[in-house]
C-alpha cells in the first residue's frame, strides 16, 4: 500500500500483474463456480435491471389514472375510468408474464377475461370492477416499484462491485501515475494519501472481487424468487379459479373414462351374453320342435341349452364383476 505525504508528493510504482482468461469450465467445475457465467444468471439479472424503468411506467400510469377516476366517481366518467384502468394493468400483467415467462422460465396462465353478461359496456364496465383478477394486477403495479428498486439497486451494486473488484489488475494502468493517483484510493485528506497499488494489494482486491463474483449469482436468484412470487400470486389465476378449472377437468375425465366404460359393457353385452342368448333361444325352439317327434334329440338339446345357460351366468357375472 502506497501512502504518499503531502500534496506534491507523487509515486510512480508500476505492477505488470493481470489475469488471464479463464478456459471454458462450463462442464467440469460445481454449480457454484459456473453460476457467474450461466446463461440463467444473465436473464435472471437482466430481468431485475429491465424492471425498474417498467416498474416506473406502471406505476406512474396506474396512481395517475387509478386515483383521476376515484376523484371523478362524483360523476359518471370514474367508472369508466377505473375499468380502463384495470384494462389497462392486464394489459401489463399480460406483458410482464410474457417477461417471466421469456427471462425467469416461469410459465404462468392467463386469468380468465372479464365479459360482461349482456355485452353492452355498461355491463363490461360492471364485469371489470368485480374482476379480482383485475384488482390483483392494479396491485401489483403499485406494489412492484419498491421492490423493483430494491432489486435493481442491490444487484447492479453486486454486480459493478464484483466484476470491478475482481478484474482490478487488469484496468488499474488507466489511473496516471503522474498525478500521484496511482490505483483505487482508499483515504485521502491533507497530509497523506492511500491507494492499492502494490501487487499483494491488487491480488487481495481481486480475491474480494472473486467473492462478490460468485455471491451475485445467489442473490439474483434470491431476488427473482420473490418476483416470481408476485408474478404468480397476483398475475396469474386465483386459487379457486384453478381449483374449479381443475374440478372441471377432472369431470371431463370421468365423464369421458365413464362413457367409454359403458361402450365397452354394451359392446361386451352385445358380442357375448346376448348373442349367446339368442343362440340359446334358437336352440330351445329347436327342441320344443324335435320334443314329439325325437324325444332323444330334444333332451340332448336341452342339455345343450342348459350348458350354454351356465355360461351366459358365468359371463354376465365377469361382465358385473368386471
Amino acid at each position: 500500500m502506497a501512502t504518499a505525504y503531502g500534496p506534491d508528493t507523487r509515486d510512480h510504482q508500476r505492477s505488470g500483474a493481470g489475469f488471464g482468461d479463464h478456459p471454458p469450465v462450463k462442464h467440469f467445475f460445481p454449480a457454484a463456480l459456473r453460476a457467474p457465467v450461466e446463461g440463467r444468471t444473465w436473464r435472471e439479472f437482466g430481468y431485475l435491471l429491465l424492471g425498474l424503468p417498467i416498474a416506473l411506467v406502471l406505476f406512474s400510469l396506474s396512481i395517475t389514472l387509478t386515483t383521476l377516476g376515484i376523484g371523478m366517481l362524483i360523476t359518471f366518467l370514474g367508472v369508466p375510468i377505473l375499468a380502463g384502468t384495470l384494462a389497462m394493468c392486464r394489459g401489463f400483467g399480460a406483458m410482464e408474464r410474457a417477461r417471466a415467462r421469456g427471462l425467469l422460465r416461469l410459465d404462468v396462465a392467463a386469468p380468465a377475461p372479464v365479459r360482461g353478461k349482456t355485452g353492452s359496456p355498461m355491463s363490461w364496465m360492471g364485469a371489470a370492477l368485480k374482476s379480482g383478477a383485475s384488482w390483483r394486477h392494479l396491485l401489483y403495479t403499485l406494489l412492484y416499484l419498491p421492490w423493483a428498486t430494491f432489486s435493481f439497486v442491490v444487484s447492479l451494486t453486486f454486480w459493478m462491485c464484483g466484476w470491478t473488484l475482481f478484474t482490478y489488475p487488469l484496468w488499474r494502468w488507466i489511473f496516471p501515475a503522474d498525478v500521484g493517483s496511482n490505483g483505487i484510493q482508499l483515504y485521502a485528506d491533507r497530509g497523506h494519501q492511500v491507494h492499492l497499488d502494490s501487487s499483494v494489494e491488487m491480488a487481495l482486491t481481486s480475491a474480494v472481487g472473486l467473492v462478490f463474483v460468485l455471491v451475485t449469482p445467489w442473490v439474483i436468484r434470491g431476488l427473482v424468487s420473490v418476483d416470481r412470487v408476485m408474478v404468480a400470486g397476483l398475475l396469474g389465476p386465483s386459487r379457486l379459479a384453478t381449483r374449479v378449472s381443475e374440478l372441471e377437468s377432472d369431470r371431463g375425465v370421468v365423464v369421458d373414462t365413464a362413457a367409454a366404460d359403458l361402450r365397452r359393457i354394451e359392446r361386451d353385452l352385445h358380442d357375448g351374453a346376448q348373442a349367446r342368448l339368442v343362440a340359446l333361444a334358437m336352440d330351445l325352439g329347436l327342441a320344443k320342435e324335435k320334443l314329439t317327434d325325437d324325444p332323444e334329440a330334444a333332451a340332448r338339446m336341452v342339455d345343450e341349452a342348459h350348458g350354454e345357460v351356465k355360461v351366459a351366468l358365468q359371463e354376465l357375472r365377469d361382465l358385473a364383476r368386471g
